[in-house]
């Protein structure tokens, strides 16, 4: 695509507006229904409230590092954004599907790229039991919390908490949890991305416990069911040599 229409998005930092005020003024600004391409300028968490914003849009997204992360996003550099958009190289991402059911009878849904994560909401511990595909896998997990990872978001919260890292395109995703009381040895598992994972809360009333999709946050709840979507997918453009596979391979061999 020689001169695909923009629509630049930016987060609220100065150096963020900035660069916007730059780039349209070379290249013009498109709405996000009309472009092309969508140029998200900020760190990995606008690049999720985009994807999260105009997924719907189908169209594809490519990022610019001017936040304080940037794994889901390229370098900066204001000149010849066409010719590297044209030459970026795509990366097809698959949410989370979360679906939270809380104490007050309220079912919410909501997508999420990274990861979704269940955490205590007080001091007590929370009491959570794992089924997966319908069959009860553990009876009781005693923990902070415990997460679901996407291969895209396994290098983030995931493997700061122990996780693994996963291959891009390997069709797993990681069950990790976070800080485990009991069992005590147990680190979590690789599953299938097609696994549906059921969480049930144990003790809600004492033991409160909330439900993260990515940013969406839902409080109070006694379930969670996730699944991968299969009806949402997101493009994200990358610049050849960052592209996301390398990067999620160079992070296993950070020492």
């Amino acid at each position: 695509m020689k001169n695909p229409r923009l629509a630049f998005l930016a987060s609220p930092s100065e150096h963020a507006t900035q660069a916007l005020a730059e780039l349209t003024a070379i290249h013009g600004q498109s709405s996000p229904e009309e472009a092309d391409v969508l140029v998200a300028l900020g760190g990995d968490g606008f690049m999720l409230q985009t994807l999260h914003r105009h997924g719907e849009l189908g169209k594809p997204v490519y990022g610019m590092k001017l936040g304080t992360l940037g794994f889901l996003m390229n370098q900066q550099r204001i000149e010849s954004l066409p010719e590297r958009i044209a030459q970026a190289e795509p990366s097809i991402l698959r949410p989370l599907q979360m679906q939270a059911q809380t104490e007050s009878g309220a079912r919410i849904q909501s997508l999420a790229y990274n990861e979704v994560s269940l955490l205590r909401q007080t001091r007590q511990a929370a009491h959570i039991a794992i089924d997966l595909n319908g069959e009860e896998r553990l009876d009781e997990l005693i923990c902070d919390g415990v997460m679901v990872a996407t291969s895209a978001g396994s290098t983030a919260y995931n493997f700061s908490a122990g996780g693994p890292i996963l291959p891009l395109g390997a069709q797993v995703i990681a069950l990790t949890p976070i800080a485990p009381f009991r069992p005590r040895r147990w680190r979590g598992a690789v599953l299938k991305a097609d696994t549906e994972l059921r969480f049930r809360v144990l003790d809600p009333y004492k033991r409160p416990v909330s439900a993260t999709a990515d940013s969406h946050e839902v409080r109070d709840v006694v379930e969670v069911i996730i699944r991968q979507s299969h009806t949402h997918t997101v493009t994200v453009l990358f610049d050849p040599e960052h592209n996301l596979e390398e990067r999620i391979l160079a992070e296993q061999f950070v020492a």
